[in-house]
Parts: structure tokens; C-alpha cells; sequence
């Protein structure tokens, strides 16, 4: 009897805490399907910079309302296999792997943007074995419930494109005075060369970095403009339009 007594407490809260584990799932579940049409009301990178004193520019916008030199120069720069895999590039993967065992001060990612998007919508910046293990959950999820066009989207509005600046209005607004949708193919290549570190790489003045970076991105969207497959990404008509 006096066994049961002290186990009894412990089932009980295996009980609670199954529950709430499964509550918590079903939830995320909806929240993933939800984001499907509507735009996250805050971003835990969002709400991280507004308390730090960074600041919160953004403004969310259809995809029809950003410029397709947008959409590709962020390919371009980030992610040129977007439209065919499944949310992970295993090459760069691997790529990243040997270059930070043969580095292991310099720190190499190989994430996409689909894995970007996971980290920066439902989770926080930071390295940890904890965080990789959720953005990988979360990738395969909206990679199965989100088209590649609605993960585009998501990206080019959350990413976080200067100090405090989130998405791809708030930077065209903030540096070029223009809406997301007239981007020339060279601010949106200036916009794209800081989003490895956009706290660090100044867009407007340029940066050295960007100046130079944003050269080789419209490089690559020249080479890359006539894929089939990255058009259909990129093209700005609704679904039932495309040919």
C-alpha cells in the first residue's frame, strides 16, 4: 500500500502533463493550418527586438503586392534549390558540416528558406541542439500544409532586413522610399545581401559587404531568371491563373 501511496501523486501528474502535451500539439497543429491564410500577430525574433530597444518596423502584404525581383533575388541569395526540395538542402547541409569541423571558429549554416521561416515564425535565434531539433518539426510541417509560394511569402514578410526592420515593405519603405512591389532588380539584390546578418550589413548607405554581395546576387538572378521551376514560385497571378 505504501508503494501506491507514493506512486499515485507521480501518475498523476504524468496524466496532467500528457494532457497538456497534447493539447499544446493540437493547437501549434491549428496554428500551423491557420498560417496558411493569415499573418502571425508577432514573431518571438520580433517581439525580441521591440523589447531590446531595436525597435518594430513591418508591414505584412500579399504576395501579389512584392516585386518577383523580390522573390528572387532572395532565391537567389539564400536559397537556389527552394523550389524543388522538401524543405532541406542536404548538399549544403553537408557542405556547412565539413566547413565548420575544418573551421570551427567560423560558423557556416546551411539552412534554407523554408527552414529559415520555421526558426523565424515559431521560434527564437540562438544555437542549440533543442531549437534545430523544433525547426526541423516545423519545417517538414509547413513544408506538408503550406505551398512553396505561401513559405516565399512568409519569408519575405518576417525576416528581419535591418535593425528592427521586418519584412520586405518595411525595407523597401525604409531605404528606398518605395512600396515592395516597384523593387528594382538591384535594391532587391541590396535588401537580400544583408539578410545573412542584418544588424551588421548596412543597406542604405551600402555597406562595402553589400555593395559587393548585391553585385554577385544579380548575377545569379540573371542565371537563374529563366527556371521553369522558380518562375512558377515567383509569378505574382493567383494560383488558378497560372498556365
Amino acid at each position: 500500500m505504501a508503494t501506491s501511496s507514493t506512486n499515485s501523486p507521480w501518475k498523476k501528474v504524468w496524466r496532467i502533463t500528457k494532457k497538456v502535451l497534447f493539447w499544446l500539439f493540437i493547437l501549434q497543429f491549428v496554428y500551423i493550418i491557420l498560417l496558411r491564410w493569415i499573418d502571425p500577430p508577432i514573431t518571438m525574433t520580433q517581439l525580441v527586438s521591440w523589447v531590446s530597444g531595436h525597435g518594430l518596423k513591418r508591414d505584412y502584404v500579399d504576395r501579389s503586392a512584392i516585386s518577383p525581383n523580390a522573390k528572387l533575388a532572395v532565391i537567389a541569395s539564400e536559397d537556389q534549390s527552394f523550389p524543388d526540395h522538401d524543405g532541406f538542402d542536404w548538399k549544403s547541409i553537408k557542405k556547412a558540416m565539413a566547413y565548420n569541423e575544418r573551421k570551427p571558429g567560423r560558423i557556416r549554416g546551411g539552412s534554407t528558406i523554408s527552414q529559415q521561416v520555421a526558426k523565424n515564425v515559431f521560434l527564437w535565434q540562438g544555437r542549440s541542439w533543442v531549437r534545430k531539433g523544433l525547426e526541423t518539426y516545423f519545417t517538414f510541417m509547413i513544408e506538408l500544409c503550406w505551398s512553396k509560394e505561401r513559405i516565399l511569402e512568409m519569408y519575405l514578410n518576417v525576416a528581419e532586413m535591418g535593425d528592427g526592420v521586418f519584412g520586405i515593405e518595411a525595407a523597401a519603405q525604409s531605404y528606398f522610399n518605395k512600396p515592395a512591389k516597384n523593387l528594382s532588380r538591384q535594391e532587391a539584390a541590396m535588401i537580400a545581401a544583408c539578410l545573412p546578418s542584418p544588424k551588421r550589413y548596412k543597406v542604405k548607405p551600402a555597406s562595402g559587404y553589400v555593395a559587393a554581395r548585391s553585385r554577385t546576387i544579380v548575377q545569379q538572378m540573371n542565371n537563374l531568371q529563366s527556371d521553369p521551376d522558380i518562375q512558377e514560385v515567383i509569378d505574382t497571378s493567383p494560383p488558378g491563373n497560372k498556365k
